[in-house]
């Protein structure tokens, strides 16, 4: 008997279709990357040999190791932008294609969105929303097992940080209603 008898073959209805379009590079990506963490090489480059970066009479000044990180950083980058513009490999590799980038902003923007909520309306009721959320439309989850799983998630996070062990989470109006 073959492998090809015995294997079982599943469609995932939710997976990228094959034939999507490429929405950048890998080289192109490589590029912009080095060019931000040589920005940010820079940036502390700069900042560490103001605060002082040699020795004098009781040894290392506060920037010292700091900016030969820096400095490393940066011969680093400078070396994977060569490599980037040099390769013909990675050239016209897709990086990534508009479904899988559309899969990954079903994820980045919600979460992004509750770093900004978790400001306004505390921890419990963003993570709340977040929860309900996501097993709502990314999940397709009954609204009704969402919502009680984000309420009970949230309620059991509540119990657990704010009561039994008296952390100081970030609060919201909802738990100031409540004297929280």
């Amino acid at each position: 008997m073959s492998n090809t008898d015995i294997e079982i073959v599943v469609d995932d209805p939710t997976a990228p279709e094959e034939n999507s379009p490429a929405v950048t590079t890998n080289r192109s990506v490589d590029v912009v990357v080095s060019f931000g963490l040589l920005a940010l090489a820079l940036v502390l480059g700069y900042d560490n040999w103001r605060a002082g970066a040699s020795w004098d009479s009781t040894g290392p000044q506060p920037g010292y190791f700091p900016f030969y990180l820096s400095v490393i950083l940066g011969l680093a980058s400078l070396y994977g932008i060569g490599a980037a513009l040099l390769s013909r490999k990675e050239a016209g590799e897709t990086f990534v294609t508009r479904a899988q980038l559309r899969r990954v902003m079903a994820v980045f923007v919600p979460t992004l969105l509750f770093c900004i909520a978790t400001q306004f309306l505390g921890l419990y009721v963003a993570s709340f929303l977040l929860i309900a959320g996501f097993m709502r439309w990314v999940g397709k989850i009954a609204l009704w097992k969402s919502l009680l799983t984000a309420f009970l998630f949230s309620a059991l996070m509540f119990v657990t940080f704010d009561i039994v062990f008296d952390v100081i989470m970030p609060k919201g109006p909802l738990e100031a209603a409540f004297g929280y």
